[in-house]
């Protein structure tokens, strides 16, 4: 009686690899905080006066890029998202940094501020214990 032939199988599921998350999936805030505040730190330079229009030519692309890139790190590496969300968020962060104005000043700031989840990393007021 001869043996059957052993067939190695692989099995595929849909589910992602451990530690990452599909896009939409609910679980906290969608941007790390330590992005949101790489953000906020970018766009208030815009206040000073010396970022003025004859150097927008160089300050625009470097706000978009000392925004876009880490975010995109962050976003892979310490939040664990996948490639394309993480993109996805660091082109969206650096795009908003690299606009010509403080935008935290605005109501459009203060939706970005709730939507980042930063009072995580700032802490909710009167929720400290006492010593």
């Amino acid at each position: 009686m001869e043996k059957p032939p052993v067939i190695d199988v692989e099995v595929v599921t849909d589910e992602p690899r451990a530690g990452y998350r599909r896009a939409g999936e609910v679980g906290g805030a969608p941007v790390h905080p330590l992005a949101a505040l790489l953000l906020i730190t970018v766009d208030n330079l815009w206040m000073f006066a010396d970022w003025n229009a004859t150097t927008w030519f160089l300050t625009v692309p470097l706000s978009f890029l000392t925004v876009a890139a880490p975010t995109f790190l962050i976003q892979k590496l310490v939040k664990r998202d996948g490639f394309l969300r993480a993109a996805r968020f660091g082109l969206l962060l650096g795009a908003l940094a690299a606009i010509p104005t403080s935008l935290f000043g605005t109501p459009v700031g203060l939706a970005l501020l709730a939507w980042s989840g930063l009072h995580k990393i700032l802490g909710q007021p009167g929720t400290r214990k006492a010593p």
